[in-house]
């Protein structure tokens, strides 16, 4: 039976005169205003949410942009590391919280943060005492909103287990963390993990149904560590790895295993992006830089969209090491050079390379002792998170 409040809301919505208008008509309103304001037509009625949020819809209307990156600095050998976030946009996405002062038991001075991941506008921390390193969960939060929500740890939490996140905002509110450990912890919890094992243990937390599942036949071709590569994209979690494979991982734990182009000289890295609607992937090696792209998943077809020798981008100022980070919308690609000073001191800079005019141009000094993962971070601005289908 239909409540006095409900009904007088529908009523309302077909007394509007943008009842008369059709749905394409509606897309094309919606459209020429910004990013953040298009979020905020979901929340005006039940049509104007499903509009905006059809997969029809998606190329026509304004897409958040990359609005910058997370990334950690300090010794590694300290277990606990400062948190830095460099803006791309300038004031456009003023307010970013880098101390993460809004999340729970923080003003405990015993709880260390570290940041894990970053999908589609929603950050992956681990939570964990430190003095007393057993006790560990996870918070899945929004830095837009300052939303967000705990998750449970395992038995193999507090291990410090390799955990990603699964984030559609197109598809669901709800998200999934998935929690690979190595083969040695599912002999012995107590042993300490070691990132060169095959991972095969597999956990996946759903917010929906605010429980962890295990794969019991879980096996993964490839070696995960905590600095592989990931990203999520249309319901499946693509990681890389140092071996030729990427494995894409669904939301019951099936795994299929994706061959990669292979690379010319000592490969450095290989990373996996989302670009353009596609799936992209970075291979650095010795001697050059090369972007691939995946035509089509069935039949493993990569198409070179561009390469260019280390010695042609970087001249006679050759980096020590570099990290990349594929732009989702344009061709350009970020770089991180870093420069090592000493044998564990070194010195980054954000490089930004175009790849159609070839040219590259330095945008900012990071500072010293920069450490991956670098998570691209793109503003989720909807006040929604894990609440809703």
């Amino acid at each position: 039976m239909e409540t006095r409040g409900r009904k007088r809301k529908r009523d309302m919505e077909m007394r509007s005169p943008f009842s008369e208008l059709s749905d394409d008509l509606l897309v094309e309103i919606i459209s020429r205003a910004p990013f953040k304001s298009t979020r905020c037509c979901k929340c005006v009625c039940r049509r104007w949410r499903d509009v905006v949020s059809h997969p029809d819809h998606r190329n026509k209307l304004p897409r958040s942009t990359l609005a910058g990156f997370f990334y950690k600095t300090g010794d590694l050998c300290c277990r606990s590391m400062n948190r830095h976030y460099e803006s791309l946009t300038g004031n456009w996405c003023p307010g970013i919280d880098l101390s993460l002062s809004f999340l729970p038991k923080y003003s405990l001075c015993g709880i260390h943060i570290d940041m894990l991941d970053c999908c589609n506008g929603l950050l992956l921390c681990r939570r964990q005492e430190t003095d007393y390193y057993e006790t560990t969960d996870y918070v899945v939060c929004n830095p837009a909103t300052r939303r967000w929500v705990a998750v449970p740890g395992t038995v193999l939490s507090s291990k410090k287990p390799v955990a990603r996140l699964g984030f559609d905002p197109d598809v669901s509110s709800h998200f999934h963390v998935f929690e690979f450990a190595p083969a040695a912890a599912a002999k012995d919890v107590n042993m300490q993990l070691s990132v060169d094992a095959h991972t095969k243990p597999l956990g996946i937390y759903s917010s929906k149904a605010g429980a962890w599942t295990h794969p019991s036949n879980w096996k993964c071709p490839i070696k995960i560590d905590k600095y592989s590569s990931s990203t999520f994209f249309r319901g499946l979690l693509y990681l890389s790895s140092c071996s030729d494979k990427v494995v894409a991982v669904d939301m019951e734990g099936n795994c299929r295993a994706i061959n990669i182009p292979t690379s010319h000289g000592y490969c450095v890295s290989r990373d996996v992006y989302v670009s353009q609607g596609q799936l992209y992937f970075a291979i650095c090696s010795a001697s050059e830089l090369s972007i691939w792209a995946l035509e089509d998943s069935s039949n493993e077809n990569w198409t070179l969209k561009h390469n260019v020798s280390r010695l042609k981008l970087f001249g006679d100022e050759d980096p020590s090491e570099y990290d990349v980070i594929i732009h989702p919308e344009h061709k350009v690609i970020l770089i991180l050079c870093a420069t090592f000073c000493t044998r564990r001191i070194s010195w980054t800079e954000l490089m930004s390379y175009d790849m159609d005019s070839r040219e590259l141009h330095c945008v900012s000094d990071l500072g010293y002792d920069c450490k991956r993962p670098y998570l691209p971070y793109v503003p989720f601005f909807s006040p929604s998170l894990a609440d809703g289908d």
